[in-house]
């Protein structure tokens, strides 16, 4: 079964830019992962510092494989200072239909 979750966090006022280049920076990596089926990347119309990443892996293996992946601490560590929260807020979602 794939492995879905919906990760969410603010920009810092200020730091939109810096947030907005590692965001794709990181995205163009993370999707270039063999287990990675989807990663999007939004903004929330309403708040474009808030930020909405949908993202999908193939398996929990695949996930297991992201989460182990040497570009992710680095990413975490620099995107850390520049959100309101303290780090991305992940929700696990499971299919209905």
């Amino acid at each position: 079964m794939t492995k879905t979750l919906l990760a969410e966090f603010t920009a810092r006022e200020g730091a939109q830019d810096e947030v907005a280049r590692l965001i794709g920076d990181y995205a163009r990596k993370v999707r270039e992962e063999p287990g990675n089926l989807t990663f999007d990347v939004y903004t929330k119309a309403t708040n474009p510092r808030a930020y909405w990443i949908f993202e999908v892996y193939r398996d929990e293996a695949a996930f297991q494989t992201h989460l182990q992946a040497p570009y992710g601490p680095p990413f975490n560590t620099t995107l850390a200072p520049l959100i309101e929260e303290d780090a991305s807020v992940l929700t696990f979602l499971d299919p209905t239909a």
